[in-house]
């Protein structure tokens, strides 16, 4: 699912799961796991990327929709939790955007501090509105933390992707680079953060990341109750498999 291996004082994680990084159960825990469990090594930033021409391409919306709202239950908190681990791991995180990041992949990447993107053809964006589901609590306010204010409307109820430029204009990204010195750039930006006093770091990110920790422990509860009911909904499921079968056909 993850390939791991160090350059220098900057850990790179590589998503292999199956042809797009879709986000399951599975894979969530795996990578918060690994995320977890950087915080206590060696590693002064990290990279995360994919290998490609799909970062990741979200939710898989297929076994969402095949296995229904037990699933969907299991799902959502791990869901969270990787968001969580990566949004407020204390140590920088750098996302080296190979490819497509759509949806819940498109958070994923928004979670990082920097966002390197190779230039091409790859789009990116949230569109959980066009499949019919809201975005969860945490991954609602990852977005809000990157996309100006200006552009939140039409970012989130559009369901839009955007290519290169526009996702710079946007806020999902913030450097373009040549595909073939995608993961150069990304090293420099993670070795120049490393560089930086771990400790001031660590707390001037939290520092950044707190407005959206209160919300988090003020509004949570009630937003992730009334997001569950929606994703669990048949008729958000069947909107869900109509999805599905229609991005098949295509």
């Amino acid at each position: 699912m993850i390939d791991v291996r160090n350059e220098g004082a900057v850990a790179v994680l590589t998503m292999t799961h199956g042809k797009a990084n879709a986000l399951d159960v599975e894979f969530c825990t795996a990578l918060a796991d690994r995320f977890d469990a950087l915080r206590g090594e060696a590693a002064k930033a990290v990279i995360l990327t994919a290998e490609g021409k799909i970062f990741s391409a979200g939710v898989d919306l297929k076994r969402l929709s095949d296995e229904g709202p037990v699933y969907v239950r299991r799902f959502l908190p791990a869901l969270h939790r990787l968001y969580e681990a990566v949004f407020f791991h204390p140590k920088p995180v750098v996302a080296a955007l190979n490819g497509h990041a759509i949806a819940g992949g498109c958070v994923l990447a928004a979670c990082a501090d920097r966002r390197v993107m190779a230039q091409g053809t790859a789009r990116v964006g949230t569109t959980e509105l066009l499949v019919g589901v809201p975005l969860p609590a945490l991954a609602f306010e990852v977005v809000r933390s990157v996309v100006p204010e200006r552009f939140l409307p039409e970012v989130i109820y559009s369901g839009a992707t955007y290519d290169t430029d526009m996702a710079l204009e946007r806020g999902w990204i913030d450097e373009v680079v040549e595909a073939e010195d995608l993961m150069e750039d990304a090293l420099a930006v993670a070795e120049e953060l490393a560089e930086l006093s771990p400790a001031a770091f660590a707390l001037t990110k939290q520092q950044l990341r707190m407005p959206v920790r209160e919300r988090l422990d003020r509004d949570r509860a009630a937003i992730e109750a009334a997001a569950t009911e929606i994703w669990c909904a048949d008729d958000t499921l069947k909107r869900v498999a109509d999805y599905v079968a229609k991005t098949l056909r295509k």
